[in-house]
């Protein structure tokens, strides 16, 4: 599905929008949920698009500020189309003025992806990659990110594999940046290796559903295990 269709369908939902931002939001999130029940691909689509801006201006009332940094890191992940910006613009207000915690935002979220944790993963991919657009990821917006993880699920180490690759890529340890283990002998690393690097091909996010302009945000994932892979590999002359 094209860019354009996924933020005309976005304008749709908020044409038929009243009352409070909370409950125009919520009346957003339910009609994506229902109306487009039959379509996952189309769903999977508005729905990831609808989670980044919501949460993303929630992330931007965490700390106060939005930069000119994260609104050009927004549109690294999104290329929206100028006639378009205005229906993005009111989403993201409403989600920003809307008086609900972010907790209950996330948890909206969650239940658009149902038995879907890599989705959810993704999301949080995008949200640390706006946080950190601007140099550093700020105490609020660490607080947030972490409580949206555990509001997705997603804990231990897989969270923490997540804030490595974004934070410390090159500091951190290689092997729990590609979920492999010290004691493997090369040949099953570089097998290993070669999965890791298929799973997360930017194909493979398109096949998930979400907009093609998500590609920033894969590359960013796999220059995050290339560069794991090259330490591994230098370290064990692989």
């Amino acid at each position: 599905m094209a860019a354009m269709s996924v933020w005309s369908r976005i304008a749709d939902f908020l044409s038929t929008t009243a009352g409070s931002a909370g409950d125009a939001f919520a009346s957003v999130m339910e009609s994506v949920r229902t109306l487009l029940e039959g379509d996952p691909q189309t769903r999977r689509q508005v729905a990831f698009s609808i989670a980044m801006i919501a949460l993303s201006a929630k992330m931007a009332k965490a700390d106060g500020i939005v930069t000119p940094v994260e609104v050009d890191a927004f549109r690294q992940i999104f290329a929206i189309p100028d006639e378009d910006a205005g229906h993005v613009a009111r989403l993201y207000n409403l989600a920003k003025q809307d008086v609900a915690g972010f907790g209950v935002y996330a948890r909206r979220v969650r239940d658009l992806f149902p038995g879907e944790p890599a989705v959810r993963e993704d999301v949080m991919d995008g949200l640390f990659h706006i946080a950190k657009a601007d140099g550093i990821v700020h105490e609020k917006e660490m607080e947030f990110l972490d409580r949206v993880a555990a509001v997705f699920g997603i804990e231990g180490r897989d969270y923490e594999r997540i804030r490595l690759r974004h934070l410390h890529p090159e500091a951190g340890n290689p092997y729990e940046l590609i979920e492999a283990q010290a004691d493997w002998d090369g040949a099953r690393l570089k097998a290993h290796y070669r999965t890791l690097v298929k799973q997360h091909h930017p194909d493979q996010l398109m096949a998930r559903g979400l907009p093609a302009e998500f590609i920033a945000i894969a590359n960013s994932r796999l220059a995050a295990i290339n560069t794991a892979w090259d330490a591994i590999r230098t370290e064990r002359g692989l």
